[in-house]
């Protein structure tokens, strides 16, 4: 059988660790060359080179993408992956931390995508935009990042009809819990004079970190990833995780009173 990836350019953001790393891994195994573009640059055999960059320095990516493409004469693959995460109440939410996220989760998956697009005209080649399910079932506490990934699946769908034409592929993948060193990263902007409140965000914060540690791995992921790119025709979007594969359908069929009561239920403590 042939691979469909061995010998492609695969350039990821954020291979250097998480879901970016296990990607980077995959599509090694399956005979593609893989660059990373990261904030901070680690050790991974995994790539065949690291740049360091932060995803919004744009002048310093058009840069790298077009040395990439000089080395191999073509970019196959392009995944935005990488981002961080804020928690806590939006009232007290730094707003440099509120636009630093959408910044990186959001606005630079668009601008790179843009700058992907000429040279994937080319290979007619491929976008995967790695989203969240926290972006169809919004987090209280995670407002802003919840936000940007809606938006990340939103312009997706919207770009894949505006690159069609040229035979360029767009999917966002949807993630579930995942155990990676992002909840570790996560940042908490708490700081608030009500102590009730303190613990009701203390709470919500907790629940979602424990079920993040108890989560899939970042290869599950890597493998929806990569077998989305083996697909002639790849989907829109893409849920990974089991029980996370009924939560689009359960969000057109349900009420979104009953879905936030659930959520409030489950992610809220009412503060005293």
């Amino acid at each position: 059988m042939k691979n469909k990836l061995k010998g492609k350019i695969a350039v990821v953001t954020g291979a250097n660790s998480g879901i970016g790393f296990a990607i980077a891994q995959r599509l090694k195994r399956e005979g593609a060359i893989v660059y990373d573009i990261s904030k901070n640059i680690l050790k991974n055999e995994n790539v065949k080179e690291a740049f360091e960059a932060d995803v919004n320095d744009f002048n310093r990516i058009s840069e790298i993408l077009e040395e990439i493409y000089s080395k191999e004469g073509k970019i196959d693959i392009f995944i935005n992956n990488a981002g961080f995460g804020i928690a806590g109440a939006i009232e007290y939410t730094k707003p440099e931390n509120i636009y630093k996220q959408i910044d990186t989760n959001l606005s630079a998956y668009i601008v790179l995508s843009g700058m992907a697009i000429k040279y994937l005209k080319e290979s007619k080649g491929k976008i995967v935009n790695i989203s969240s399910i926290g972006g169809i079932i919004p987090l209280p506490f995670q407002a802003t990042y919840s936000a940007t990934k809606a938006g990340v699946e939103i312009f997706s769908r919207a770009l894949s009809n505006e690159v069609k034409p040229y035979g360029i592929k767009v999917t966002a993948v949807l993630p579930g819990d995942v155990k990676t060193g992002f909840t570790s990263a996560r940042v908490i902007d708490n700081d608030v004079a009500d102590k009730s409140q303190q613990e009701a965000i203390k709470a919500s914060i907790s629940k979602v970190e424990n079920d993040e540690q108890k989560g899939m791995t970042p290869d599950s992921v890597a493998k929806v990833v990569t077998k989305v790119l083996k697909k002639k025709r790849p989907p829109l979007r893409v849920a990974v995780g089991f029980a996370y594969k009924f939560v689009p359908l359960l969000v057109r069929t349900l009420s979104l009173k009953f879905i936030n009561f659930i959520v409030r239920k489950l992610y809220c403590k009412k503060a005293k």
